[in-house]
């Protein structure tokens, strides 16, 4: 009888009390995420701006809405999954998502392919994204400096060596359009090269033809030189150069 009257004048728990341990839980869990998505917009932030710096189609803002995204989904994918088994179904929808976005950097005109190595970027990116948003932040730092090692130091070793092939596109002036076509394939045939993207007009007996030419450094320079060399042209120049991706 006595301990029910002691029972009676207990002191019941207050609503903050109970509301404490939540909002705990939840500041922890938020703070955790937070963390999360900076270091992905940030590891994501880094390898775009390379690709910026570089003047690439993929730069700053694509790289680190990818990796933050990626990184965004993974988090939400264990955080709404109602069992450990459904943990990965939404952060699984990652990858057909970045190869849908890499196919559309990927362009082929006339047998020429560019922007492979962007859609290649674009798939690792979301990897690292998906490695912080599981909280793998070692891995995806590691990751990301491979990422720039390659891009810029194996970047540069291609160009030195002559390892990467460039579209040159030269234009040449003559007095008659057929005799300049026959000549430039046969410049092209001796040195195994092929012509893309062919453009020809004439004005006022005067013939302009812009073509393509897929190769590397030395070939673009002996080509030069043959299409100099040749009597059929009035003048030839190089309008510019565009690198493979």
């Amino acid at each position: 009888m006595l301990e029910s009257a002691q029972n009676q004048f207990l002191p019941m728990p207050s609503f903050h009390s109970m509301m404490d341990p939540l909002f705990a839980e939840m500041g922890r869990v938020l703070s955790s995420s937070i963390v999360r998505l900076l270091v992905a917009a940030i590891l994501g932030g880094i390898i775009g701006l390379e690709r910026q710096l570089r003047h690439k189609p993929a730069g700053l803002r694509t790289n680190m809405f990818i990796c933050f995204g990626a990184a965004m989904f993974t988090i939400l994918s264990r955080q709404l999954a109602g069992t450990e088994a459904d943990s990965a179904r939404i952060a699984a929808q990652i990858i057909p998502g970045i190869g849908f976005i890499g196919a559309g950097s990927i362009l082929h005109s006339r047998g020429s392919v560019t922007g492979l190595t962007t859609a290649a970027t674009l798939f690792v990116v979301a990897s690292v994204g998906m490695a912080v948003g599981g909280g793998l932040f070692i891995t995806a730092v590691f990751a990301t400096t491979l990422i720039l090692v390659a891009l810029a130091v194996l970047g540069n070793l291609e160009g030195r060596f002559s390892l990467k092939t460039t579209i040159t596109t030269f234009e040449a002036t003559g007095a008659n359009a057929d005799a300049m076509l026959r000549e430039v394939n046969r410049i092209l045939e001796n040195e195994k090269l092929t012509m893309h993207n062919v453009h020809l007009a004439s004005m006022d007996g005067q013939s302009r033809l812009v073509f393509g030419v897929d190769c590397g450094r030395e070939e673009r320079n002996v080509l030069t030189l043959r299409l100099h060399e040749s009597n059929v042209f009035a003048s030839v120049a190089t309008v510019g150069t565009t690198e493979h991706e």
